[in-house]
């Protein structure tokens, strides 16, 4: 409690996707929310470096008075497709 306010706080929680890069590390995406992407060297920094993006982004949509939206997980499916050998 801060003087006599009590502060409220509510936990997110979203799902992330790490990829790994082609230079090495990771990159990271969470498709609930649009544009965020961010990298680790390692999968360690890139969990770290998510969270610090998920929080920079809710803060920013909290101080602009939108809405937060809710987790969407991503439905993953292999998709077979057949091409004609290159000669």
């Amino acid at each position: 409690m801060i003087g006599s306010m009590a502060l409220h706080t509510t936990e997110y929680s979203y799902t992330v996707l790490f990829e790994p890069a082609e230079e090495g590390g990771f990159v990271v995406t969470c498709p609930a929310l649009s544009g965020l992407v961010t990298e680790g060297d390692t999968l360690e920094e890139a969990r770290e470096m998510a969270q610090e993006a998920i929080h920079g982004y809710l803060e920013s949509l909290y101080k602009n008075h939108l809405p937060i939206p809710a987790d969407c997980v991503p439905v993953k499916e292999e998709i077979r497709v057949l091409m004609p050998e290159v000669a």
